[in-house]
């Protein structure tokens, strides 16, 4: 279809324009003419957009023949009607009225030919890609191991950085800040005693109850004290004190940073010239050293009590009798092992915990996220590291 424009200068445009008595947006096919003309007048404007959308909806322009098109009666544009315009032409056309002059003044000209290159782009661009259930589970994974990679970096970075901050405080007292660490190894630990021994206490018993029902099959209902022992000094005390910790402590630890970093609280530490890493991190992490394994010696005593206690009611092994063989069949090597293994998992939980608190943006919701991250993130890092120490242990004969 082509189009042919009659149009008038900048002067007749500002006296329509200064005429306010015909504002109304106005859009006429005039069809009796030959060619057809199509005449726009008024304020093409956003509050008449709806009016003139309707028309241009309605309107059927001959499909082949030339049509003449004047703006002689315009006397407003803005982009809502620039939009429309384009529309009416076409996109290619009313940018080529807006080049070639049209009669309309400089800055309708560009206003219309800036919304014609517009709606070129916006309906040249391709139609999004239609991906499969494979494509979208592939993108899925590559995004979990593109956060897994950033986390990790994360992760050794801010360990860098802490060990650098603790081995720089470890020459000036004046940095220590006691006060700080006490209260947290209160929080942290003595706190923590009650849920670590009752827990285990009831975990002992249920591992009691179990060895004492599979053994007495093979007539061997005595060895259920090896079993409590064993597992408790060697594993389940201090991986069940880890993921108390990982739930409790490492949860805290973001919540507490979190919301220091949503009210601009760590700003202004930086403000005052101070090291957030001295102030809030090094207390945790020094604390947590401390408490940890201090609970991991509480949840062995408390899983072998829970132990002798059902053997104790179910196997008529007396406690003088079990303490004697717990002594005769378990080394002390077997406390060391897992005791050794206490101080690493505390590391890694107040690390993580104080990292996810320092990613938090600043809102309530990203402060849940981070504290379920840093949960999440701890309890498997605890198992792996659990594992991993497992595998070393058996390869070294230990």
């Amino acid at each position: 279809m082509t189009f042919r424009t009659t149009g008038h200068d900048d002067k007749s445009v500002r006296s329509i324009v200064g005429d306010t008595l015909n504002t109304a947006a106005t859009l006429h096919l005039d069809t009796t003419s030959n060619p057809p003309h199509l005449h726009a007048g008024g304020d093409w404007t956003l509050p008449h957009y709806g009016k003139l959308q309707n028309q241009i909806s309605a309107m059927r322009l001959p499909p082949s023949a030339p049509v003449n098109i004047s703006f002689a009666q315009l006397t407003a544009l803005d982009t809502s009607g620039a939009v429309l315009l384009a529309e009416l032409l076409g996109a290619p056309r009313a940018r080529e009225l807006a080049q070639d002059g049209s009669g309309l003044p400089a800055a309708w000209r560009s206003l219309l030919a800036t919304v014609a290159q517009a709606l070129e782009q916006t309906s040249a661009a391709p139609p999004p890609a239609q991906h499969g259930w494979i494509s979208d589970l592939l993108a899925r994974i590559g995004v979990a191991m593109i956060g897994l990679r950033a986390n990790t970096v994360a992760l050794l970075g801010f360990t860098g950085l802490t060990l650098q901050t603790l081995a720089g405080s470890l020459l000036r007292p004046s940095r220590w800040r006691v006060t700080a660490t006490v209260a947290q190894i209160e929080q942290t630990g003595l706190d923590a005693v009650p849920i670590v021994a009752l827990l285990t206490f009831m975990v002992g018993a249920v591992i009691a109850f179990l060895g004492a029902t599979v053994l007495a099959n093979f007539g061997a209902s005595i060895y259920t004290v090896d079993l409590v022992a064993f597992s408790f000094l060697r594993e389940f005390a201090v991986l069940l004190t880890a993921i108390l910790m990982a739930g409790r402590t490492a949860s805290a630890f973001t919540a507490q940073i979190g919301s220091m970093k949503a009210n601009e609280e760590i700003d202004a530490i930086r403000a005052l010239g101070l090291d957030p890493l001295q102030m809030l991190v090094l207390p945790r992490v020094l604390a947590l050293l401390v408490a940890m394994p201090a609970l991991t010696f509480i949840a062995m005593m408390s899983g072998l009590l829970g132990g002798a206690m059902v053997c104790a009611l179910t196997l008529d092994i007396s406690p003088t009798m079990f303490m004697t063989l717990l002594q005769q069949d378990v080394g002390i090597r077997h406390f060391w092992l897992g005791m050794c293994k206490a101080p690493l998992f505390a590391f890694v939980i107040a690390l993580i915990g104080c990292l996810e608190g320092f990613k938090v943006s600043g809102s309530a919701q990203s402060v849940g996220q981070h504290t379920t991250s840093s949960v999440v993130q701890s309890i498997f890092l605890v198992i792996l590291l659990d594992a991993v120490a497992a595998l070393f242990y058996m390869e070294m004969g230990w």
